[in-house]
């Protein structure tokens, strides 16, 4: 009896040990800030409001830099909009297998206005490192790419 005992005991450390590793957080920097949450599709909406203050993001992971984890996208709670969270190269580190998962962004909301050829320049580089089709003419009018510079952050498994 006392084996079998011993085999339970370690099946259930196994599954404790498993559940405790499923809600692991990784955090970045100081991690994220929970008192300045706010919606990306409010901060895509009205960018101006968020400009100089902190502010905090959620969202799925749904794509990350695959050179040097530099920068990440969030999705919206708004259905084909994402925000990027992008970082000094070296400063924080997003891993690929990040995917998927959930994260909080803290900092500050920066607004980059390109003319129209660094509109096409940033599209096109932005379909061809997602190796997605895209017709450079079809771009008319300048684009403002919104990111968030952060602090913080925090995935969570």
């Amino acid at each position: 009896m006392s084996g079998l005992k011993i085999i339970i005991v370690m099946i259930l450390s196994s599954i404790f040990s498993l559940t405790n590793t499923a809600h692991a957080e990784q955090n970045y920097g100081k991690g994220a800030d929970m008192k300045h949450l706010a919606e990306i599709s409010a901060i895509l909406a009205s960018p101006t409001k968020f400009m100089d203050t902190d502010v905090t993001v959620k969202g799925a992971i749904v794509k990350v830099c695959k050179k040097r984890g530099c920068w990440m996208e969030l999705a919206s709670d708004k259905k084909f909009q994402t925000l990027r969270i992008k970082v000094r190269d070296g400063d924080m580190v997003f891993p690929m297998t990040s995917l998927g998962k959930t994260a909080y962004a803290t900092g500050k909301l920066q607004a980059l206005p390109l003319d129209l050829a660094q509109s096409k320049k940033y599209l096109a580089y932005t379909a061809q490192e997602q190796q997605e089709e895209f017709d450079v003419n079809s771009v008319t009018e300048a684009i403002t790419v919104y990111q968030i510079s952060p602090t913080g952050v925090t995935i969570n498994d």
